[in-house]
C-alpha cells in the first residue's frame, strides 16, 4: 500500500500536470470507488465545470480541491493516477476518468478496486469521512519529539502498532515504521509507554529522516506503485531492513530477520534491535 511518501510524490507530480484544469464531465465505471455522495449520478454532475485549484496530502490521502467541493482520494493498495490524451487507449481497470476541457484526460487506474473517493463541499472535508480522526502529520512542524512522547506516554502497546495507528500518527506504513525503529535501535514489541527520553528523541529523528529522504527519492516502488507520470521510486534501494531478511545488517553484520508483530510482518536486526 503506498504510504506517506508515496502519497506526497504523487501530489506533486499531479500538482504539475492537472492544476488549473476544468472538468467537463466524468465517467465512472465502477460505482463502488465513489462513497460520497452515494448516488454516482450526483457525483458526476457536481463535478462538471469545477476546476483543479490546488491538490494536497492528507496523511495517505489526497484532495483536490475545487470551486465548491473537496475530493477525497484513497489509492488503497494499487490505486493510479494518470494523464492522458482523450484518444489515447484506455488500459484495463480503469474505474474512473475526468475529462477535461482541454482534451486531456486524468484517469483513476485500480487492478484491485479497493481505491476510494468521496466528495465533499468545502470546510466539511475534515469534520466528516475518513479525515475526521486523523492524527499528526510526521513532516509537519507541529510533530515534534515532545508531542511524540506525549503520544506514547502510559501506552502499553507495542510501539510497531501504535506507530501504525493513524488516529495517532498518520502516514507510516508497515516499510517507514521499519526502518524507522531500525535506524533509532528500538523493538518493534516494545510498549510504547516504556521507551525512554533518549528513545523517544531518536526514534522521532528516525520517523522525520527516513520520510524524507523517502520523498526526495520517489518513495519506495515495492509491488507496483509509480507515481502520477508511471515513474517508479527509487528508496527501496536505500531499505535497511525492509525486505532484507537473511541479508547482513549494513550496522553490525548480524541476519536481518522476520515475524510478525500486530499482524504485520516485520523486519528487524536482533543484534541492534534488542528487545529490553
Amino acid at each position: 500500500m503506498p504510504e506517506l511518501p508515496e502519497v506526497e510524490t504523487v501530489v506533486r507530480t499531479l500538482r504539475g500536470l492537472v492544476m488549473g484544469k476544468t472538468i467537463e464531465r466524468v465517467s465512472v465505471h465502477l460505482a463502488r470507488i465513489v462513497r460520497q455522495p452515494d448516488d454516482v449520478e450526483a457525483f458526476k454532475a457536481l463535478l462538471v465545470g469545477q476546476t483543479i485549484h490546488d491538490i494536497q496530502r492528507r496523511a495517505k490521502f489526497i484532495q483536490f480541491f475545487l470551486n465548491e467541493d473537496v475530493l477525497v482520494s484513497h489509492l488503497r493498495m494499487e490505486g493510479r493516477y494518470g494523464v492522458y490524451q482523450g484518444d489515447d487507449p484506455i488500459e484495463k481497470h480503469t474505474h474512473v476518468v475526468f475529462h477535461f476541457t482541454d482534451g486531456t484526460e486524468l484517469r483513476y487506474r485500480d487492478v484491485r478496486q479497493f481505491g476510494t473517493m468521496d466528495l465533499f463541499p468545502k470546510g466539511k472535508e475534515t469534520t466528516v469521512g475518513p479525515l475526521a480522526k486523523l492524527g499528526v502529520e510526521p513532516l509537519d512542524k507541529s510533530f515534534t519529539p515532545e508531542v511524540l512522547g506525549k503520544l506514547l506516554k502510559g501506552r502499553s502497546t507495542k510501539i510497531k502498532p501504535l506507530l501504525l495507528n493513524q488516529e495517532c500518527i498518520v502516514g507510516l506504513g508497515n516499510i517507514y515504521v521499519d526502518e524507522s525503529l531500525f535506524k533509532a535501535g528500538i523493538h518493534p514489541e516494545k510498549p510504547a509507554g516504556k521507551l525512554t527520553d533518549k528513545e523517544v528523541i531518536r526514534l522521532h529523528e528516525s520517523i522525520v529522516s527516513t520520510l524524507q529522504e523517502a520523498v526526495e527519492q520517489g518513495g519506495s516502488s515495492i509491488k507496483s506503485y509509480v507515481n502520477g507520470q508511471g515513474e517508479m521510486g527509487m528508496f527501496q534501494q536505500s531499505l535497511l531492513v525492509y525486505g532484507r531478511k537473511d541479508e547482513a545488517c549494513t550496522k553490525c553484520g548480524a541476519e536481518i530477520v522476520r515475524f510478525v508483530v500486530g499482524g504485520r510482518g516485520t523486519h528487524i536486526c536482533p543484534t541492534c534491535q534488542k528487545n529490553q
